[in-house]
């Protein structure tokens, strides 16, 4: 285990985050674990995900605080499973590690999993009243909140954290913390419209209300121009970038000063942020922050 990760467990426990004692112990010293040992620990571990009694980041007085610890047992999970076949028949085989495989849902969760196509792997908490549109994915770690849309070809990375009433609109990409390693996941507000084919990565916050023009991407290497505030946001080392509650976000570039061909001018991806709103419906504030320009 990396330094990092060792330094940012012990916060964790010191903070007080790690309740159950049974979790502190493998964190503490992994390497006494057997296989067999680990995969029972581990299936009590994605229980309590899929219950929401565990997850990776909470808010905390109006904070986010990352549960790093949380983070690292799910790595533990994929380094101690192997490949195992699932699934009785060719219509319903894949390949998985043997540690995590699908969540199984009943109908008493109160979710609507349109098709088999829609994916939700074990270790996800998925409140009552989300739909799921086929084909979606969501992965381990993961939280989403109640009364959540996840449209067609849709991801939500592992650990993300979706909140109420969001709209995940098709080919929309919240990103995982898993691959690449991030410290903070993708966090995506209460009642926040994504638009279709938007991605966001790098462990970015879309404060509540917010809503993200279709074909938005949002990273954390790439600031935020607020032409409304005129001011940029950016990722520090100490805090992602964040959008702010309200804001209505579209695609946009910026030229590049420095000449490099001959007659042609390039441009770099941007996202702007052309209005902010407090509420209503997220496609007609859009358009009409988009006649105002």
């Amino acid at each position: 285990m990396a330094i990092e990760n060792v330094i940012n467990i012990t916060k964790d426990i010191s903070d007080g985050t790690v309740t159950n004692t049974k979790y502190i112990d493998f964190l503490n010293n992994p390497e006494s674990y057997s296989q067999e040992e680990f995969s029972k620990l581990f299936s009590d571990f994605k229980s309590e995900l899929n219950k929401g009694k565990i997850r990776v980041a909470e808010k905390i007085k109006n904070k986010w605080k990352v549960n790093y610890w949380v983070k690292q047992f799910i790595l533990h999970g994929f380094r101690y499973g192997t490949t195992k076949e699932y699934g009785s028949n060719c219509e319903d085989r894949y390949f998985d590690k043997s540690t995590l495989g699908k969540r199984e849902l009943t109908y008493e969760d109160g979710v609507r999993v349109v098709s088999q196509s829609a994916t939700i792997r074990d270790g996800v908490y998925i409140a009552p009243g989300v739909i799921c549109m086929p084909p979606c994915f969501i992965n381990i770690g993961a939280y989403v909140s109640e009364d959540t849309l996840i449209d067609s070809n849709t991801l939500v990375g592992s650990c993300a954290q979706i909140g109420k009433r969001v709209h995940l609109s098709a080919g929309s990409q919240i990103g995982g913390v898993l691959e690449p390693v991030g410290e903070f996941p993708v966090i995506i507000e209460d009642n926040v419209f994504i638009g279709g084919n938007c991605g966001i990565y790098d462990g970015t916050i879309i404060k509540k209300g917010a809503v993200i023009g279709a074909g938005t991407i949002i990273t954390g290497s790439i600031g935020d121009f607020d032409i409304v505030h005129n001011r940029v946001y950016s990722r520090t080392d100490s805090k992602p970038l964040t959008i702010p509650e309200g804001a209505v976000v579209v695609p946009g570039a910026r030229m590049i000063e420095k000449q490099i061909f001959d007659n042609v001018k390039l441009s770099l991806q941007t996202p702007i942020i052309i209005k902010d709103v407090k509420s209503g419906n997220a496609n007609l504030q859009l358009e009409d922050a988009l006649r105002e320009i």
